[in-house]
């Protein structure tokens, strides 16, 4: 009975590893899915900042017009 065992504990080890894999896959994914959300907040934020600044909010008035200074 010895290579039943054998076998039993392979398969026990190799389940143990493969739990393992997902829990460090699952924590990825989490760590993932957070940046992916700031990033989506950054691009909005962005995207909404180059509105402001196309309709003239920029705040600059008469300067969005004038040449940079090393003219």
């Amino acid at each position: 009975m010895s290579t039943n065992e054998d076998r039993f504990i392979d398969i026990e080890i190799k389940l143990a590893h493969q739990e393992h894999i997902v829990e460090s896959l699952n924590q990825r994914v989490y760590e993932q899915q957070q940046q992916i959300d700031k990033l989506e907040q950054m691009c909005a934020a962005l995207v909404q900042h180059v509105r402001d600044q196309a309709q003239g909010g920029g705040g600059g008035g008469a300067l969005a017009h004038e040449p940079p200074p090393h003219y």
